[in-house]
């Protein structure tokens, strides 16, 4: 194949980035802030990706729901999930989607989930997002990053891992993960060090992904 016909075959990844909205317990959601202002005014340069940003609700009936209609409708590439954890010290990179709900916390509507495996006779999932490029970057930006190999068992674990898991119709990102951040405090995590980091993300993602389709970066 010739560089030119390499070229017409080239195309940006489609990148979707989501938040949760609030829960019981936590009435403000930085990841819902951060995907709030993302759509208002995106950092993410065009030439980068196509993005698509979601807030999701807290609730276990509609997450599944809409991962359906995104892989539908937009068929993303790389899935970067964001949510909120109180235990959280900075950008926290999950890189385990365990195959359980073991919350007793309800969701938005009362909802415990049920309790158990997510999906009978599963093991749990590795995350495919670039995770050690992602710190590396985020690290070198002067943005405090952590590693977790357990993504609690409410809602954000379960997102992980239909996510992860490809188990919502249409939705089945090549790359997918989940990211948790801290509550936004001054100075400690503020809401500039989460946009920032997020953009970092998102870039060092698309690289990556470009990378691995033997296509150069823009």
């Amino acid at each position: 194949m010739t560089a030119r016909a390499e070229n017409a075959n080239a195309r940006r990844p489609r990148v979707l980035v989501t938040g949760f909205g609030p829960f019981p317990g936590a009435p403000e959601n930085p990841s819902e802030a951060l995907v709030n202002a993302f759509a208002v005014r995106s950092p993410v340069s065009p030439s980068v990706c196509d993005l698509a940003l979601e807030v999701l609700p807290v609730e276990y009936a509609a997450v599944p729901e809409r991962l359906s209609v995104l892989g539908r409708d937009f068929s993303p590439d790389i899935a970067i999930h964001f949510g909120l954890s109180d235990r959280a010290r900075g950008f926290t990179l999950e890189r385990l989607a365990r195959n359980e709900i073991r919350a007793e916390k309800p969701d938005i509507r009362g909802e415990k989930g049920g309790g158990g495996p997510i999906r009978e006779g599963a093991g749990d999932l590795v995350s495919t997002l670039p995770l050690k490029a992602i710190a590396e970057t985020l690290s070198a930006n002067g943005l405090p990053v952590y590693w977790s190999d357990d993504a609690g068992g409410y809602l954000c674990n379960y997102l992980f891992f239909l996510s992860q898991g490809h188990l919502c119709g249409g939705f089945a990102p090549a790359m997918a993960g989940f990211i948790h951040v801290p509550p936004l405090r001054d100075e400690t995590f503020t809401g500039d060090m989460l946009e920032r980091g997020a953009l970092a993300v998102i870039e060092t993602c698309c690289r990556n992904w470009m990378a691995r389709s033997g296509q150069s970066g823009p």
